[in-house]
């Protein structure tokens, strides 16, 4: 089993940064893609970025290209968010989620991914 740990949520400004991080533990070694979502209350979990392991190839939702990266490290099982330029929109609850290299599931689905993390708090003030 993967467990996934979120960190680096918190209180930001508009305008402002911040840069999450998704530690993976458990069995990591095979490797896995991986991805970001988020859920604003009263709305449906939304699609934010994911990386994939075979090529490294990155996706992101309209909403937030030119303004988010995802990254990973794989000497240190982490996936990271920068968040730059946020806005008040992008206030919401951010998951991290892993799933196989194998599966052929688009990655903006979350069918794709197997494993989620329990989620960290970004909040957007103006």
């Amino acid at each position: 089993q993967v467990q996934l740990v979120e960190s680096g949520g918190g209180l930001v400004q508009a305008g402002g940064t911040l840069r999450l991080s998704c530690a993976a533990s458990g069995r990591t070694s095979g490797g896995y893609n991986a991805g970001w979502f988020r859920q604003a209350p009263g709305k449906e979990r939304e699609f934010v970025a994911a990386i994939r392991w075979s090529d490294g190839t990155t996706s992101y939702a309209d909403s937030v290209k030119g303004r988010f990266t995802i990254s990973r490290d794989n000497a240190e099982n982490t996936v990271y968010l920068q968040m730059n330029s946020l806005k008040l929109d992008d206030t919401a609850v951010y998951y991290c989620a892993t799933g196989s290299p194998r599966s052929l599931v688009v990655l903006t689905f979350p069918p794709a991914y197997k494993h989620w993390g329990q989620g960290t708090q970004v909040t957007v003030s103006s």
